[in-house]
């Protein structure tokens, strides 16, 4: 069940937990700061009590994403994304639960305390944190032996020295060297006690007969970084013309490197892409090393592989727009054309520029310099879309197949952008494309919606094996999109009851309803039986509440359930707590008279609030009144008021079943008479609840 773990920067051999203990969490908690950790990432302003900004995980341009500070929770009223503090980390830097609780620990220094978890998970975990202090201590190696040897600085620093290189940016990169010696570094980290089957899972090494050897012995070193500066893996180049060599070998895939997440230089450009508000890709090392030093530093590569959905998602985490920089050959042309459809369809703003005279970025900026590359990239972007076009048209010639298949091409590519989020966009392109095609832009609309349309349909056909428990239960958990309509009120009018009730008990339960008793014990004591609910959730959190109120009357507060252990708890508290506004007295008032418009309680007009914000009038913003805490005991009884309508309902229901069976004339009496008090009981406490029944 113990493991050791040799730590060589101490000397030692020390047990390696894996799981953070419940004392360090509730040390995060408690020093938990919403607007401090969010701030980290998005711009935000105060607005009342609320702060608002741009969200960060889709393109907008008028701010729709709110937090809290009182109820520390976040809101996008454009996406849907909610959660809490902790959830914000891990949604933002696509941390695990456990990454992201040590990330916040780091942030408010806090000392991490572990316990043990499953042998699979610790192996896991422990693999993972091996392979990082393993990598650390090549990366020290390599830059040892580019520094302080005369091989290294011989053959290596001259290297990076004629390329133009500093030794400045050459630390900063943290770049090295491995020797030519054929087992130098292998030799090193057996000394140091590393274990060799990690070191051979690194890539470092590799085993011929029997032996381990280095693999990238003669070769520079650019060691690759994540977002938080850790070392995954390496690219090594070589240096000797080697027609059976590869120019450059990477680190094979394992549990910290994944190639298709990785971005390089994204750690040293994070802080330029968002201040630039602009993220500039290249394909090789070097090409983000020369930028750099030439003070362009929103620049990362992709190691000249094709885009993938992930590094796209790492970009879109900082900016919207994305440049593209390749070389201007053929194949800088169609590595600029990879990916492309994923970049729209992430919400994208591409553009290209591509470096002419067979030069590639490194040498194009070391050869005009940083004013005139700026400028460069400036003038010479193209709109990616429209490149496209040109090119296949070019291609195309007077290929009437060929120009049949383009125009094909072209309306699947535009129905790839994002319709709900930029339709502008959609038909501008749609525009364009017709004029310079020579076809009819009515019958490219068709076409393109058409590429919509297939696409929804395969979506549907994929969703078609998701049974109604599995869709319920997603639903309940958040994943799937909340309409805030009449008809999702029409639809799910119990089920918003049922919320509501949940939402006041954690908001509102601790604190005094009467002289004798608080919100929740009011709850408690006047709540009809627990078959009436038929929301599980909300029952399971209303127990879940009322179990906790019977240990400890202080201890069930909001925090509790928004950082419950429970997964679906904490989902479900967040949801309950998203930011609720209704149309102030007045303007409701004012619109009933002249147009007989009501809006219940529980309705709340989301997009015209955001709508109304976003516009900043003042007297448009009187149109909307925060519900304050001194209609907690009107919305308390409502909410009640509901239920008990809805146990006179089935009561009603069931006796007018019990009706239409043979019965004696003194029971159809009875019957009768019942049925005859219900509804009239139903009328009055309809009236009080203002609801309207339908005879």
């Amino acid at each position: 069940m113990f493991s050791l773990l040799f730590i060589p920067s101490l000397g030692i051999f020390a047990i390696r937990p894996n799981m953070i203990t419940q004392n360090t969490i509730q040390q995060i908690l408690d020093r938990l700061d919403i607007i401090d950790v969010v701030g980290d990432f998005v711009k935000l302003k105060k607005r009342g009590t609320n702060y608002i900004g741009n969200c960060p995980f889709h393109n907008e341009k008028t701010p729709s994403f709110t937090v809290s500070p009182t109820k520390e929770i976040y809101k996008c009223f454009g996406c849907g994304k909610s959660g809490n503090t902790i959830s914000f980390v891990m949604e933002h830097e696509k941390y695990s639960y456990i990454d992201a609780l040590k990330w916040l620990a780091k942030k408010y220094n806090i000392e991490v305390e572990e316990t043990y978890v499953s042998d699979e998970q610790r192996q896991q975990y422990q693999t993972a944190d091996s392979l990082y202090i393993i990598n650390q201590f090549a990366q020290q190696f390599f830059a040892s032996s580019l520094w302080d040897t005369e091989e290294g600085q011989d053959i290596a620093l001259s290297y990076f020295k004629e390329r133009g290189f500093r030794e400045e940016i050459i630390k900063k990169f943290q770049l090295g060297y491995s020797p030519e010696k054929a087992d130098a570094f292998a030799k090193e980290a057996i000394a140091k006690q590393y274990n060799a089957d990690l070191l051979l899972k690194s890539g470092l090494v590799v085993n011929r007969n029997q032996q381990l050897l280095d693999n990238y012995r003669g070769r520079v070193i650019f060691p690759i970084h994540n977002t938080s500066g850790k070392i995954t893996g390496f690219g090594a180049r070589i240096l000797k013309t080697n027609d059976r060599a590869p120019k450059y070998i990477n680190t094979p895939e394992n549990e910290i490197y994944i190639k298709s997440k990785i971005l390089y230089g994204s750690y040293f450009a994070r802080t330029a892409i968002d201040k630039a508000d602009e993220c500039l890709l290249v394909e090789g090392y070097t090409d983000v090393v020369s930028l750099h030093q030439a003070g362009i530093e929103n620049v990362v590569a992709s190691g000249g592989t094709s885009l993938t959905i992930d590094q796209l998602r790492l970009i879109r985490k900082y900016t919207n727009n994305l440049t593209i920089i390749y070389d201007g050959d053929g194949a800088g042309v169609k590595a600029a054309m990879r990916g492309l459809d994923m970049a729209l369809e992430e919400g994208l703003n591409v553009k290209l520029v591509l470096i002419p005279d067979n030069e590639d970025p490194d040498s194009y900026v070391n050869k005009i310099g940083a004013a005139a590359f700026q400028d460069f990239v400036k003038a010479e972007k193209k709109d990616v879309i429209l490149f496209q076009l040109e090119v296949a048209l070019k291609d195309a010639g007077n290929d009437a197949a060929k120009k049949s298949g383009l125009v094909n091409r072209m309306a699947e590519t535009i129905s790839k952008i994002n319709k709900a989020e930029d339709f502008t966009k959609q038909q501008d392109y749609i525009r364009q494309v017709s004029e310079i095609l020579k076809i009819d832009e009515a019958g490219l609309t068709a076409l393109v919606n058409q590429f919509i349309r297939d696409k929804l349909a395969a979506m549907e056909k994929r969703q078609a094996g998701v049974t109604e428990e599995e869709r319920s239960e997603n639903a309940r958990k958040g994943e799937e999109t909340e309409f805030h309509d009449a008809t999702y009120n029409l639809l799910f009018k119990d089920d918003l009851q049922e919320r509501e009730i949940a939402r006041i008990l954690l908001e509102h339960g601790l604190k005094s309803f009467d002289e004798n008793r608080l919100v929740a014990e009011y709850i408690f004591d006047e709540m009809v039986e627990d078959s009436l609910m038929d929301n599980m959730e909300v029952l399971n959190m209303i127990k879940l509440f009322k179990e906790a109120y019977a240990r400890d009357t202080s201890l069930p507060d909001k925090n509790f359930f928004i950082y419950n252990e429970n997964t679906g708890v904490s989902t479900l508290a967040v949801s309950l707590l998203n930011f609720p506004y209704e149309e102030s007295e007045h303007w409701r008032k004012t619109a009933a008279e002249s147009t007989g418009y009501q809006q219940s309680l529980f309705t709340q007009s989301y997009e015209d609030f955001m709508r109304v914000m976003s516009k900043g009038n003042e007297e448009s913003l009187q149109r909307f009144s925060k519900i304050d805490e001194d209609r907690t005991s009107e919305a308390v009884i409502s909410a009640i008021k509901y239920l008990r309508l809805r146990k006179l309902k089935r009561m009603l229901s069931e006796n007018q079943a019990d009706m239409e069976k043979p019965h004696t004339e003194e029971e159809l009496l009875i019957l009768t008479s019942t049925h005859s008090y219900l509804k009239n009981e139903e009328v009055a406490l309809t009236k009080e609840v203002g609801t309207v029944i339908y005879r």
